[in-house]
């Protein structure tokens, strides 16, 4: 079994674990002010020590006050030095792991075309056999379903599906999300929904960094050899969104495993974005025309007939340029007889697909997010995702409660 697969923590809100920039005042000028700076390295961060060439910076677009710079340095981040590069800096001893840790200025055109193209799933594989502790309901396994390529013009038929894009000690990586509706700024969302290992290692390390979410990438299903030369426009036509807030489950971060399924109940995260560039006043669910509803009280495994997987697969035989959707009625996996069971479906798609957005009939009947994908076998042909319960709810609730109106 595989994954295919940010300072105070206010309060814990049945599961959740809030992720706030150091200082509530630090919080407000990241959330409102959207830092950038010009970075000319395309370079993969490298595990350990630094990258052979770093981020070049250039004029602040916006500046910020000395006294709030300062403040921020109390805490270790060094917005200056941040920009300059020292993102790449990976020091196991030093690794971003606490809420006061995390820190995601934008750092404007790091995401280029060539980065994103080359981008790995952060995915890990395990045996089989890890499936042998199962202590609650696991019904057979499925038989695989082929993944099935979605036509060009994504933006068509799925409009919320894209990709995240961050950076990890092993380098460049990428899952899959969905835009999420925010009932809290209805119409006007700007929460994309992942997997919780696609921003934070888990038990075994701490928040990743320069976390950026593209909708629709590769909207016209461009070739690889095409990308190779295409614009930052053609990959992303909807623009790059940075994440400015970060939140996922208290269960993920201390019991989360890239190997065994651990903590794969509660592999699910929130992002809170804001553009790199100008969207003209429109919010993410704006821009790209739509948002899904998450269902925290989706039917019980026997009573779904059917569950849509999304997601962009990059590992073997896949290169993670391109969308594939699975559809097939779930069966139940358990990992642990204390962890809620999860959904598991068969579908062919491998590590990429990470943060995938499942969608079924919802319990008011009309379609929704009712998990993301977390989990597949060593060799593809069944992929697992957390269903969505109370602690989903309460890690979700804290990020739109945080943006409430704004």
């Amino acid at each position: 079994m595989r994954s295919i697969r940010p300072s105070f923590t206010a309060r814990r809100g049945r599961g959740a674990r809030r992720r706030t920039l150091p200082l509530s005042s630090a919080v407000a000028l990241a959330a409102a002010l959207a830092l950038t700076a010009t970075a000319c390295d395309s370079g993969d961060a490298e595990a350990g020590g630094g990258a052979s060439s770093s981020a070049a910076a250039g004029d602040d677009k916006i500046s910020i006050p000395d006294d709030i710079k300062d403040r921020l340095k109390e805490h270790g981040i060094d917005i200056d030095q941040w920009k300059d590069g020292a993102w790449k800096n990976w020091d196991k001893d030093d690794w971003l792991r606490e809420a006061e840790d995390f820190v995601n200025p934008i750092i404007e055109d790091l995401w280029d075309p060539d980065r994103m193209r080359e981008a790995e799933e952060p995915d890990q594989a395990v045996d089989d056999a890890d499936l042998s502790g199962d202590q609650g309901v696991t019904d057979p396994t499925p038989a695989p379903v082929e993944a099935q390529a979605v036509p060009a013009q994504y933006h068509d038929s799925v409009p919320t599906a894209g990709k995240v894009f961050f950076d990890a000690p092993e380098g460049t990586m990428v899952c899959s999300a969905t835009v999420v509706a925010d009932p809290a700024n209805p119409g006007k969302s700007n929460l994309v929904w992942t997997a919780g290992h696609c921003v934070h290692a888990g038990k075994a390390g701490g928040w990743y960094r320069n976390i950026a979410f593209v909708p629709s990438y590769n909207n016209d299903v461009m070739e690889t050899a095409e990308l190779e030369s295409a614009t930052r426009e053609q990959v992303a036509p909807f623009g790059v969104w940075w994440g400015d807030w970060v939140q996922t489950s208290d269960q993920w971060i201390e019991q989360g495993g890239a190997t065994g399924g651990d903590g794969a109940s509660y592999d699910f995260a929130v992002i809170h974005v804001t553009p790199e560039e100008g969207s003209g006043g429109k919010s993410l669910e704006e821009m790209v025309g739509s948002a899904l509803p998450v269902d925290f009280a989706a039917p019980a495994v026997p009573q779904v007939d059917s569950i849509t997987a999304t997601g962009y697969p990059a590992a073997a035989p896949f290169d993670g340029q391109k969308m594939y959707q699975c559809e097939d009625k779930p069966g139940r996996l358990s990992l642990a007889k204390a962890d809620p069971t999860m959904y598991r479906i068969g579908c062919t798609m491998t590590g990429g697909s990470s943060g995938g957005g499942w969608v079924a009939t919802g319990s008011d009947g009309k379609p929704a997010l009712v998990s993301n994908t977390s989990i597949g076998p060593v060799e593809s042909g069944w992929l697992a995702g957390p269903r969505l319960g109370d602690v989903a709810k309460g890690v979700f609730d804290e990020v739109s409660g945080k943006f409430a109106g704004q």
